[in-house]
């Protein structure tokens, strides 16, 4: 009998959760930088999950929009023109597609992160 209802796809307790090493990241700018993430829902091109990121420096341009709440960490972002702002555990943040610009790590960043169109 096919499932008539989709199931709700969820990570308990996503600041802790154990994550997968998703390698060093393409955009970092200075040394390299480890990410650690996992994906909790994922259809075409959109996709919802947690990603983690050490420190440092890494530049940007965005294909997609991208909603984050940020679970841990601290960075500076700045946009390319713009005026750089610091996001920090609590927070949330939309970058939307042709974002361009900087983040800077200080901390370790822990994200719940949707991107979407």
């Amino acid at each position: 009998m096919p499932d008539d209802h989709p199931r709700t796809p969820f990570l308990a307790a996503a600041a802790a959760a154990e994550l997968e090493d998703w390698g060093p990241l393409a955009e970092a700018t200075g040394p390299e930088m480890t990410t650690r993430g996992v994906t909790v829902w994922q259809d075409g091109d959109q996709e919802a999950g947690i990603w983690e990121c050490t420190p440092g420096p890494s530049r940007w341009t965005l294909q997609t929009h991208e909603f984050v709440h940020i679970l841990a960490g601290r960075m500076t972002v700045t946009p390319d023109g713009g005026e750089p702002a610091e996001i920090r555990a609590g927070d949330v943040a939309v970058f939307p597609r042709g974002w361009t610009g900087t983040w800077h790590i200080h901390e370790t960043i822990r994200k719940a992160y949707v991107i979407f169109g």
